[in-house]
């Protein structure tokens, strides 16, 4: 079994797109006004959002993106005017992270864990 895609809820599709290509991903799939789909920049997966009429105000599900430089990404994005809520911030699992919002609210993680990301001291064997 190999994931394929994760797909968001998004209120307002086109201000989706544009967050998320200023997050570098490349838009392949776009039907107007309801559905978007990308590509990552590494390796296989797609990302896509979809339109609704609400979303939740509690939490809901959180994506990671990883990238080699925590740092060096956030400064990308302020450049692009994307606010990030945390900054990167080394995390008791051995990941660096920094968390911001998509336009709808859904949390995102840019994350670098090289090794740790599959194999933390604690992985069950």
């Amino acid at each position: 079994m190999n994931l394929n895609q994760v797909t968001v809820p998004a209120i307002d599709v086109e201000a989706s797109v544009a967050f998320y290509e200023k997050l570098g991903l490349q838009l392949i799939v776009y039907t107007e006004g309801s559905y978007a789909r990308f590509e990552c920049p590494e390796g296989n997966s797609t990302f896509s959002v979809h339109k609704v009429d609400s979303v939740s105000t509690e939490p809901g599900c959180y994506t990671y993106f990883e990238v080699a430089d925590v740092a060096q990404k956030v400064i990308e994005l302020a450049t692009h005017g994307i606010t990030v809520d945390e900054p990167a911030t080394p995390q008791s699992w051995l990941w660096t992270e920094a968390r911001l919002k998509d336009p709808s609210n859904n949390q995102i993680i840019i994350f670098t864990a090289g090794e740790h990301r599959k194999n933390p001291p604690w992985r069950l064997s």
